[in-house]
């Protein structure tokens, strides 16, 4: 049986779970390293502050060997603070964390008057996906091997490059399953599409 695991150190990781959950899949939660000696087919890293959870994941010794597993091809769907732990490279900010996404992220982009907002739009394949903006961030620019997925008024909001998927919204938090099970089916199912 398939198996997701959710990074559950601060931020929106029960609302990954229940998505999840609605699909039928298992999940467990990653808050210490013994956690990662358990079996699971995906990670996500959900949204929240990227600063306290990049300081936990260091803190807990889960940073190299979370960055390791990606890097040899683990699934991953990260959400908002989750892309900026992903992105090489962020705006006006030194600090890189996995640095594994070749993309240049901006934090907190729309600014404390556009903080929160809800829109629909197009992810990929996908129509009309309902989207969460909460003060998310966006992607400035990114690798001609990265495949944009999204855009929001000229701004790009989600990616896919091999098997990393990168959303500046929040699709934990609203009833539609679809993005979550597009990560099932295109990128956990089909390890042998998965470039490591």
């Amino acid at each position: 049986m398939m198996r997701v695991a959710v990074l559950a150190l601060q931020g929106a990781f029960a609302e990954h779970q229940a998505a999840f959950r609605d699909l039928g899949v298992e999940t467990l939660q990653i808050r210490q390293r013994a956690d990662l000696q358990r079996p699971f087919d995906a990670l996500v890293l959900p949204g929240g502050e990227s600063t306290v959870q990049g300081k936990l994941l260091h803190d807990l010794e889960l940073f190299a060997p979370i960055r390791t597993m990606i890097c040899q091809g683990l699934p991953v769907m990260a959400t908002c603070a989750g892309l900026i732990l992903l992105a090489e490279r962020l705006v006006d900010d030194p600090v890189v964390w996995f640095g594994t996404l070749k993309a240049t992220v901006r934090r907190n982009a729309y600014g404390r008057q556009l903080g929160s907002f809800f829109t629909r739009g197009d992810c990929g394949p996908l129509t009309d996906i309902p989207m969460s903006f909460i003060r998310a961030p966006y992607i400035e620019d990114c690798a001609p091997d990265v495949t944009v997925l999204s855009q929001y008024e000229g701004k790009i909001t989600a990616v896919r490059q091999d098997n990393q998927l990168a959303l500046s919204f929040h699709p934990e938090l609203l009833p539609d399953r679809r993005l979550h099970q597009f990560f099932l089916q295109q990128m956990v199912a089909r390890p042998d599409k998965i470039a490591v």
